[in-house]
């Protein structure tokens, strides 16, 4: 997909420095407990849980690692990442939160849609949860700030 689109609006794209400390803090995790598991006394259900364990959390990073490349893009109709999976469509916004007491991503926004949707879960970047759609995490402040007052402009203009 070309980020260079007619009709894009704003775009986000995930901070190279925060998206490496991000993804190197879960990895040092599993390796910590694999570590643990390997080092504590000899008591094999433990050890094999806390390698399981381990692992788990490692494929956690792989995937932090692999979603945090997207970029995400707002566009007249709709906000998508770079795979093409849509996040939402400006149609269906309800509503844009991006308050201290609002439960959001760190650095980031929430967006409460008019239907209930699928579950999603992209490691960093953004997730889905029946009507409510966490963007940020590992993204800039500014960017996502000004996606967020462009969605929220946006449903102004529709509503007025």
């Amino acid at each position: 997909m070309d980020m260079a689109d007619e009709g894009v609006i704003a775009r986000i794209e995930a901070a190279p420095f925060r998206r490496w400390m991000g993804v190197g803090i879960v990895a040092t995790l599993a390796a910590l407990v694999a570590y643990l598991a390997i080092e504590m006394p000899w008591h094999l259900p433990r050890q094999a849980a806390m390698l399981i364990g381990a692992a788990v959390i490692l494929w956690f990073a792989v995937a932090m690692q692999r979603a945090t490349g997207l970029v995400l893009v707002l566009t007249e109709t709709e906000l998508r990442d770079s795979s093409g999976a849509v996040l939402a469509r400006v149609a269906d916004i309800v509503r844009v939160e991006r308050g201290l007491l609002a439960f959001k991503p760190s650095n980031g926004f929430v967006i409460t849609l008019s239907e209930p949707v699928g579950r999603v879960w992209k490691p960093g970047l953004w997730w889905r949860m029946g009507r409510r759609v966490g963007v940020g995490g590992v993204l800039p402040a500014g960017q996502s700030k000004a996606m967020a007052d462009m969605l929220a402009a946006m449903l102004v203009e529709r509503k007025g």
